[in-house]
C-alpha cells in the first residue's frame, strides 16, 4: 500500500514547504486523487516513522514512507482514507497529531465575495478564530485578511509556534487566508506568520480579529468561544429606545475601568468586582449610563486604551469576554446603558499590530502624509479601501451585537474629517477637489452610522467632534453625519474658562456663560466634562475653582447645577462628582478617602440630587435639544453675575426656573416668571447637606403681578453666594 515518495510529492514542493515558502501547501499535503488511487503526504517536521491510524478506531491505515526531503512522508493508497490521525515516532518517542491538510475550507464563495466586496457586515463571524466542529472534528477554524502575503500561517504551542506546520489556504482574490486547526481550543495562544511578497518574515502578527489576548506585555491572541451566551436582559433591550433617545434624561458617568478603584494589591478590578462595585455606585449616584474609556485591547496602559490593537478583544486587564458580558447584563439590570469609547481613528505602530500587516500599508495609507497621526505618533486607517471600511463598521456592529452595549461614543472626529489635522502646510493631501476634508472619512462615518442605526435604531452614537463641521447628529439623508448626539466641546472650553477666574473679573466675561446657546441647538448635544479636562497639567475640576476652600466649593456646586440645568445631555468623568483636589492619574486609582469630609461628600450628593431631579422632571430633559425647551429669563445681568431661565417639558409638565449666582456675594433679587403663582424650590446647591451655608427661600415663593425681566409677573427670591436655585412651578 505504499510508493516511492518522491512519485507523490513533487520534490521542489516539498523543499519550499520545508524552507517555509509554502502557500500552496494544501494542494500538496493531505490526500489526494493521482494515477492508481490516493496520495497521501504529510510534513512532520522531528518524526523518523509516520503511520496514519483511523481516527475513531485507531487502527492502522497505512505507512507513510520518508521522502522527498527531510521530514516529508507519503505514500499512496488504492482507496480514499477515512478520516485520519498520524502517528509519529522518533528514537522511543511516539506521539500522535491530527493532520490539519486533510480538512477541507469553512469558508464559501458567498464569504469570498462579501469580503471582497467590503459588505461582510457579520465579519467577526468568518474571520478570526472560531473553536467548532468541522468534519466530525473538535477544533478551532482561523481566517485571516493579508492580500499580499506571499504565506500565512497560524502558530502558537500547540505547533512549537513553527510556521510551516499550520500553513492556511488562499482564498483566491478576497485576499483571506484560512485554516481548520484540529485539537485546538478555547484558551490557545497563537499569532500570525506572514510571509510578505518579497520574502521577508515579518513579526509575528495578532489577530485583527482575535476575541481575546495575552496580558501585556505579552502580545499573542487567545481563542476565546463566543458560542452559547444566554443573555438575560430582554426587557432592558426592549425599552433601549426610550432610554438613548434625544428626549430621554441622559446622565453619564466617564469611567477609566483600570483606575476608578483598585483591589487589594494594587491591581485593576475584574469585570465582575466592576458590577459588584462600579454598577450600584454609578446607580445610586443617578447616572442613567456609564461610559468606559475603550475596553478594545491595548498594548500601553498609558494610552489610556486610545491606541488599540484587539478591535475585537475585550481587554484582558479585567477578564473574559464572557465576564465582560455579564458586567454588560449587570449594568442592565440595574437600569443603567452602557457606552463604551470606540476608536477608528488610528492605530499604533507596534510590531504585532495593523501596521504593514502583510507587508504592505494595507490597513493604513502608504503615504505618511495621509497615513501617519503627528499629534499620537499612530497610524490612520485607510476609510477609502472598502475593506478597511467593512472591518470598523462591522467592528461596530460587533460590540452592539455580541456584547450588547447600548452606544459608542467615537473618539477624535475631527481628525478624522480634516485631512490637514494638526499637520503644518506640505504636511498633507489635499482631496480630490483640492480641499481639506477627508472624504473618504466622511463617507465612512456615515455608512457607519447608517448601518449601526439600521440594524438597531435603539442604540446611540456620540460624536466627541470639536469643530463647527454641520449636521454631525443630524441624519445622512438630512445631509449630516448620521451621529445621534455630538460633545459640546465649545460649551465645556467657555464655562470652564469662566469658573477659573476671580468672580471679580467674571461680569467682563459673562458671555462665556450664555454663548453656547446661541449654537446650543443646532445638534444633539452632550456636555462633557470628561477625562481630557482633569489630566496633562489642567488640575482636577475641583483645582480650578478659584477662592478660598469654602469659594472652591461652592464655585463647584454652582458650576453643576448650571450644567445640570443647562439644554443638553451630561457626562462627567469618575472623580469629579465628589470633587477629587488631585488631578487623574491612569496609574493610581480614585481618592476614595475624601468622602470622609463633608465638603467632599456635600458635592457627590449634589451630583446624586441633580441626577435624580433631572430623571425626574420631564422638563429638564424632554427638550434638551429643542428651542422650544428653553427660555431665557436673564441673559445680560453682567454686573451681577447673575443668570436666569426657564426649561420645559412637553404639555402639561411643570415648567422649571434656574437661577445662578456665580459671585461671592448674597443677592435678594425680583426675577420674573413665565406664569403666576407658587414656586417650589426644588434644589439649592447652597443646602447645608451639599456643604453649603443654608441660604434660601424656605421651600417656595408666591409670584406678585410686578413686571419684571419683560414678564407681567415675578417672585422675590434669595439667592446665596455662588450657587445655584432649581424653582418648579407647583400645580
Amino acid at each position: 500500500m505504499t510508493a516511492a515518495p518522491d512519485a507523490l510529492l513533487d520534490a521542489a514542493a516539498a523543499e519550499r514547504i520545508a524552507a517555509g515558502d509554502g502557500w500552496d501547501a494544501f494542494a500538496q499535503l493531505g490526500q489526494h486523487k493521482v494515477d492508481g488511487g490516493w496520495a497521501v503526504r504529510a510534513f512532520v517536521p522531528g518524526a523518523q516513522t509516520l503511520v496514519a491510524l483511523n481516527a475513531v478506531t485507531g487502527a492502522p491505515l497505512l505507512a507513510l514512507a520518508p521522502g522527498p526531503a527531510r521530514d516529508f512522508f507519503g505514500a499512496l493508497s488504492p482507496v480514499r482514507l477515512p478520516r485520519w490521525r498520524l502517528q509519529a515516532q522518533a528514537g522511543g518517542n511516539v506521539w500522535e497529531i491530527d493532520d490539519p491538510y486533510q480538512h477541507g475550507p469553512v469558508l464559501g464563495e458567498q464569504d469570498e465575495h462579501y469580503f471582497s466586496e467590503g459588505a461582510h457586515l457579520r465579519l467577526w463571524e468568518r474571520l478570526g478564530a472560531h473553536p467548532m466542529t468541522h468534519e466530525g472534528v473538535e477544533g478551532t477554524h482561523f481566517a485571516v485578511w493579508a492580500p499580499d502575503a506571499r504565506r500565512v500561517s497560524v502558530v502558537g504551542q500547540f505547533n512549537d509556534w513553527d510556521g510551516r506546520r499550520h500553513i492556511m489556504r488562499p482564498r483566491g482574490a478576497s485576499g483571506v487566508w484560512e485554516t481548520f486547526a484540529p485539537g485546538v481550543g478555547a484558551g490557545t495562544a497563537y499569532k500570525y506568520e506572514i510571509k510578505a511578497r518579497d520574502g521577508r518574515i515579518l513579526p509575528l502578527k495578532a489577530d485583527p480579529v482575535g476575541f481575546g489576548a495575552e496580558h501585556p506585555p505579552a502580545t499573542a491572541s487567545i481563542v476565546r468561544d463566543l458560542r452559547g451566551r444566554v443573555w438575560d436582559d430582554g426587557d432592558w433591550m426592549a425599552t433601549l429606545a426610550a432610554r438613548n433617545s434625544v428626549a430621554a434624561p441622559v446622565s453619564i458617568y466617564e469611567v477609566h475601568l483600570p483606575s476608578w478603584r483598585r483591589a487589594e494589591g494594587g491591581r485593576p478590578l475584574s469585570y465582575h468586582e466592576l458590577a459588584d462595585q462600579l454598577v450600584p455606585y454609578a446607580r445610586d449616584m443617578g447616572f442613567t449610563h456609564i461610559q468606559t474609556m475603550p475596553v478594545s485591547e491595548y498594548p500601553f496602559d498609558g494610552s489610556w486604551g486610545y491606541q488599540p490593537v484587539g478591535m475585537y478583544a475585550p481587554t484582558i486587564r479585567h477578564g473574559t469576554p464572557d465576564e465582560f458580558r455579564d458586567f454588560v447584563q449587570t449594568c442592565h439590570k440595574a437600569g443603567l446603558g452602557l457606552i463604551i469609547d470606540w476608536v477608528p481613528a488610528h492605530f499604533p505602530s507596534d510590531a504585532h499590530g495593523l501596521g504593514r500587516f502583510d507587508g504592505t500599508a494595507l490597513y493604513e495609507h502608504a503615504d505618511p502624509r495621509e497615513g501617519f497621526h503627528p499629534d499620537w505618533n499612530t497610524l490612520i486607517y485607510n476609510y477609502g479601501r472598502r475593506e478597511v471600511a467593512n472591518y470598523l463598521i462591522a467592528n461596530a456592529l460587533y460590540w452592539l451585537r455580541e456584547h450588547h452595549v447600548d452606544g459608542l461614543r467615537v473618539d477624535a472626529v475631527a481628525s478624522m474629517l480634516y485631512r490637514d489635522y494638526s499637520r503644518k502646510g506640505g504636511e498633507w493631501i489635499p482631496n480630490r477637489h483640492g480641499g481639506r476634508e477627508n472624504l473618504e472619512a466622511v463617507e465612512f462615518l456615515k455608512r457607519m452610522n447608517m448601518v449601526v442605526y439600521g440594524d438597531d435604531a435603539s442604540v446611540m452614537t456620540v460624536a466627541e467632534e470639536s469643530t463647527a463641521w454641520p449636521g454631525v447628529s443630524k441624519p445622512v439623508d438630512a445631509g449630516g453625519l448620521g451621529f445621534g448626539f455630538k460633545w459640546n466641546m465649545g460649551w465645556m472650553h467657555d464655562t470652564l474658562d469662566y469658573m477659573r477666574r476671580d468672580p471679580v473679573h467674571r461680569r467682563h466675561h459673562h458671555h462665556q456663560m450664555t454663548f453656547g446657546l446661541l449654537y446650543g441647538f443646532s445638534e444633539n448635544f452632550v456636555l462633557p466634562l470628561s477625562h481630557d479636562e482633569v489630566v496633562h497639567g489642567k488640575g482636577s475640576l475641583f483645582g480650578r475653582m478659584p477662592g478660598d476652600r469654602w469659594q472652591s466649593f461652592a464655585n463647584l456646586r454652582a458650576y453643576f447645577a448650571f450644567m445640570w440645568a443647562h439644554p443638553g445631555k451630561k457626562l462627567l468623568f469618575m472623580g469629579g462628582e465628589f470633587a477629587q483636589p488631585e488631578e487623574w492619574s491612569h496609574m493610581g486609582a480614585l481618592d476614595w478617602a475624601r468622602l470622609g469630609d463633608p465638603s467632599h461628600e456635600g458635592v457627590r450628593l449634589l451630583v446624586r440630587d441633580l441626577n435624580r431631579l433631572y430623571r425626574d422632571v420631564p422638563a429638564l430633559h424632554r427638550r434638551d435639544a429643542s428651542p422650544e425647551g428653553f427660555e431665557w429669563i436673564r441673559a445680560d445681568d453682567a454686573d451681577q453675575s447673575v443668570y436666569a431661565w426657564v426649561r420645559k417639558g412637553g404639555e402639561g409638565d411643570a415648567p422649571v426656573l434656574a437661577v445662578f449666582n456665580f459671585t461671592p456675594v448674597e443677592r435678594r433679587l425680583r426675577i420674573g416668571v413665565p406664569a403666576p403663582g407658587r414656586w417650589v424650590e426644588r434644589l439649592n446647591s447652597d443646602a447645608p447637606i451639599y456643604g453649603g451655608v443654608g441660604k434660601g427661600n424656605l421651600g417656595a415663593v408666591e409670584s406678585a403681578p410686578v413686571e419684571t425681566d419683560g414678564r407681567p409677573d415675578s417672585v422675590e427670591i434669595t439667592l446665596p453666594a455662588l450657587s445655584g436655585i432649581y424653582f418648579q412651578k407647583a400645580g
